[in-house]
């Protein structure tokens, strides 16, 4: 069932609005301000928002810019209704991304017929977004054997080694190769690992009932950090060039997904950046939202690149031997917008890259 959330504060409009829509079988909820209103739709994730711009302390206007924020409200079609009916008005609304504005009072085949026209059109887009994910899948299907192939064929080489050569092998030698048959295979945990997490991340994000689940976890930054930070670059030989630089905040992600993203996140910077260089981390409160900054100076990454950030594609193979899927910072982006946070990245080619990661803090009352 197609669920709207109605978003007005005279009583007697939006008693008709309900009415109107229930018996067109909607799914209606509502709410007689905006604060309350943006915390529905973060919660609720509707189909379709209608919204009044006339509101005491957070107008409609606001209500809109907020609810553009949130990666799970931002394609919510959003329908102004207003007794003002000036261009200028009507433009301010235009801007921000409204889809439609509707002026009071409206005849309800008026407002039904909108409603449609823009259910109609958030259709057409779920399906463009449909047709992305198959070219995804393909894309899938084309990367992934190579990316398979080379630990695999590192294994099959080394193990054919060992058992043509078993009986002159050296113990030292014999166990470096099996240190190198344990990086391949690792490797290969991991990327079976981020490929079936990727997968995941795209189901629950069509799901709100499991998004509505996320909003009560909690969890403790610092030790987190700590813990992931030195045991990362331990695996690169890389300790003495880590930097921390941390406010303790309890955040609103599951401690599990919050040691994805800093794994994702070190791996990069320990992988794209050379020894010898610092990788440095910090992390503070600020408004009501955590702020995680990790910063190496490696080679970078030009705006173009970082604007196609996106699973399986990889950048500049043919300058550089770049080992994996390319599903780390997608990984990451993803478990951060699940959360109502994001993910930017600042990237000077050459000289400096600050990925940055914001979380919703808990507030000390």
């Amino acid at each position: 069932m197609t669920k709207i959330l109605v978003i007005e504060d005279e009583e007697s409009i939006l008693k008709n609005i309900l009415e109107l829509l229930e018996e067109e079988n909607f799914e209606v909820i509502s709410s007689e301000n905006g604060a309350d209103g943006i915390q529905m739709a973060k919660e609720q994730v509707p189909d379709l928002i209608l919204c009044d711009v006339m509101m005491p302390e957070l107008d409609g206007y606001e209500v809109l810019k907020q609810v553009r924020q949130y990666p799970l409200t931002a394609t919510i079609p959003f329908i102004f209704l207003t007794a003002l009916s000036d261009k200028a008005h009507l433009r301010q609304g235009m801007e921000l991304g409204a889809d439609d504005y509707l002026t009071k009072p409206c005849m309800p085949d008026e407002l039904l017929r909108a409603i449609a026209t823009r259910l109609e059109k958030q259709g057409a887009i779920n399906k463009q977004s449909d047709q992305k994910m198959d070219e995804l899948r393909s894309s899938i299907s084309g990367s992934l054997p190579h990316e398979f192939k080379t630990p695999l064929s590192g294994i099959l080489l080394l193990s054919d080694l060992m058992l043509l050569e078993f009986d002159c092998l050296p113990p030292l030698k014999m166990r470096k190769m099996l240190e190198r048959i344990q990086n391949y295979v690792k490797k290969l945990d991991r990327l079976v690992e981020n490929f079936l997490l990727a997968t995941k991340l795209q189901l629950i994000y069509k799901d709100s009932e499991q998004v509505n689940a996320l909003k009560s976890c909690r969890t403790d930054s610092a030790k987190i950090i700590i813990a992931q930070a030195i045991e990362k670059t331990r695996q690169f030989q890389r300790e003495a060039d880590l930097q921390l630089e941390l406010e303790d905040a309890n955040i609103k992600i599951a401690e599990s997904d919050f040691i994805k993203i800093i794994q994702e996140l070190l791996d990069n910077a320990c992988k794209f950046s050379q020894a010898r260089t610092p990788i440095k981390i910090t992390s503070r409160v600020e408004n009501k939202t955590f702020v995680l900054d990790v910063i190496d100076r490696g080679r970078g990454m030009s705006a173009e690149q970082i604007a196609n950030i996106g699973a399986y594609i990889q950048f500049d193979r043919k300058l550089y031997e770049q080992q994996g899927s390319g599903l780390g910072l997608v990984i990451a982006k993803r478990f951060a917008e699940l959360y109502a946070g994001k993910l930017t990245i600042e990237s000077i080619p050459g000289q400096q890259t600050t990925v940055r990661v914001d979380l919703p803090a808990v507030l000390n009352s």
